[in-house]
């Protein structure tokens, strides 16, 4: 199984690999480490093997261990799991990132409830299969979102976040990849600060790689599987 350092190591190299496969690039890939469940001590480890953004799926869960780590002032903390209305002042106040924003109302209580001296970037979520049972915005509802978030003075939309539908037919996953492609150009060419395609795991990061992902959400590869 090999130590937390050795599983980064690999996971990075398989990155590195899969960039140069996929002619981008060097470094257009960045790797956020998912710690969802996972104690603290695995953090300093990947920590100290030179790692410095880490994921987290619970709000409660994520601040504590902000807080237990705030002496690592120079990690990037990244909010990837959905997010109630009720929830979004911690995190407003404690991360970093948000990916998973899909609603207006979201958006709003975020911008509202960041201190002003340094915006919150966020990816807006996107449900590309229309899965009923997933969080995220219809593909047509993007646009309007981008453009609402564009306007407040406390966000910075920095790009799209998805879950593709999970797929026996790897052909039928990449289409779905490449939808997210598509759309993420096309904000691009409106918003300029968007540099961010949030899509990717442990188990389809080289297709999502192929497919034009910039940043791939890596945890049980790196810290083993969740209990």
């Amino acid at each position: 199984m090999g130590t937390i350092a050795e599983r980064l190591k690999i996971a990075l190299k398989t990155i590195t690999q899969s960039v140069c496969d996929a002619n981008r690039p060097a470094n257009s890939v960045k790797l956020l480490a998912v710690t969802k469940t996972k104690p603290v001590s695995d953090i300093v480890q990947a920590y100290e093997a030179g790692h410095r953004l880490f994921g987290e799926n619970y709000v409660q869960e994520g601040v504590d261990k902000i807080q237990q780590l705030s002496e690592f002032s120079d990690i990037e903390w990244h909010f990837i799991g959905p997010l109630q209305s009720n929830k979004t002042r911690p995190v407003a106040e404690n991360f970093h990132w948000v990916h998973s924003i899909d609603r207006l109302k979201i958006a709003q209580r975020l911008n509202d409830q960041r201190s002003a001296h340094k915006t919150l970037n966020v990816c807006i979520q996107v449900n590309v299969d229309n899965e009923s049972s997933k969080a995220g915005a219809a593909m047509d509802e993007v646009s309007a979102l981008a453009e609402q978030i564009s306007a407040m003075p406390n966000l910075t939309l920095r790009g799209l976040m998805t879950i593709p539908k999970a797929q026996q037919n790897e052909d039928m996953q990449r289409k779905s990849l490449l939808v997210m492609k598509e759309l993420f150009l096309q904000l691009q060419t409106k918003y300029p600060q968007i540099d961010t395609l949030s899509m990717g795991m442990s188990n389809d990061m080289q297709l999502a790689i192929e497919c034009g992902s910039t940043m791939v959400r890596i945890g049980s590869a790196i810290f083993g599987s969740r209990q």
